[in-house]
C-alpha cells in the first residue's frame, strides 16, 4: 500500500487530515503548496491525493488538470461547498468532493470507498487476535473466520478505527444505521455490541462507558 497524498496550505488543517487518516490506519504525507505537491508526485508513488482548492500559485484545480492524465484518484477538501463548486469539482474529474469542515469518521469512510473503487490501498485492521481484510470486507480470530452481519461489520470498523476513544451512542447509531433519533428509544445498539463481544471474544475490550457510549480499548505494551 503506498501512501495518501495530503495537499492543504493550512498547516493545522493538513495535519488534522493526517492525523485523523493515520488513525485509521493509512501511511500519509502531508504538504503546504501545490508546487511542491507537484515536486512530491513526480519522486514518489502515491494512491490518493487529498487536495485543497483554494491555495497561493498552484491551485487544486491546476494541479487536478495535471494529474488527471495519469489516473491518480484524487478527492477535494475545500470549503468551498456550494453546488456549482461541487459540480465543477466533480466535472474536472475529482473522485470525491468533502466540504470543510468535516467528519473525520466520514473522511476515512469516503477515502476508503475511493481508494476500494480504484481498487488500490487495501488496508487491514489489527487489534488484539482480531484481523479486518477492508477490502474483501472479511474479519478473523486467530485465523479463523468471523461470521458479522453487515451493521456488526460497520459498527467494528468505526471501533477499530477510534480506538482508545470513547464514542457516544447517538454517533455510533446515527453512523450505522442513519438515525440518530432511534438510539433513544432502541436496545439495537446494545444488542449488537453485545454480539461482537461474543463473537470476537472481547467480553473485556468493548468498554461500556455509562450515560455515554462506548469505547474500544487502545492498545497496551505486550498485546
Amino acid at each position: 500500500m503506498k501512501p495518501i497524498l495530503i495537499v492543504d496550505d493550512e498547516a493545522a488543517i493538513a495535519e488534522l487530515i493526517r492525523r485523523t487518516l493515520a488513525g485509521a490506519g493509512y501511511d500519509c504525507v502531508a504538504v503546504t503548496d501545490g508546487a511542491a505537491a507537484a515536486d512530491l508526485l513526480e519522486r514518489e508513488a502515491f494512491d490518493l491525493v487529498l487536495l485543497d482548492i483554494m491555495m497561493p500559485g498552484v491551485d487544486g484545480y491546476d494541479l487536478l488538470r495535471w494529474l488527471r492524465p495519469g489516473g491518480m484518484p484524487v478527492v477535494f477538501i475545500t470549503a468551498k461547498g456550494t453546488t456549482a463548486d461541487k459540480v465543477k469539482g466533480l466535472h474536472m474529474g475529482a473522485d470525491d468532493y468533502i466540504v470543510k469542515p468535516f467528519d473525520p469518521a466520514e473522511l476515512v469512510a469516503r477515502v476508503e470507498s475511493v481508494l476500494r473503487r480504484a481498487g488500490r490501498g487495501a488496508l487491514a485492521l489489527h487489534a488484539w487476535d482480531v484481523t479486518v481484510d477492508t477490502a474483501a470486507c472479511e474479519v478473523r480470530r486467530g485465523g479463523a473466520p468471523v461470521a458479522l452481519t453487515p451493521r456488526e461489520y460497520e459498527l467494528l470498523l468505526i471501533l477499530l478505527r477510534n480506538r482508545g476513544h470513547v464514542l457516544y451512542r447517538s454517533y455510533l447509531y446515527e453512523a450505522v444505521w442513519g438515525d440518530e433519533d432511534a438510539a433513544e428509544t432502541t436496545r439495537t445498539l446494545d444488542t449488537h455490541i453485545q454480539r461482537l463481544r461474543r463473537k470476537l471474544g472481547w467480553a473485556d475490550k468493548i468498554r461500556t462507558v455509562h450515560g455515554v457510549g462506548y469505547a474500544l480499548r487502545g492498545e497496551e505494551k505486550g498485546e
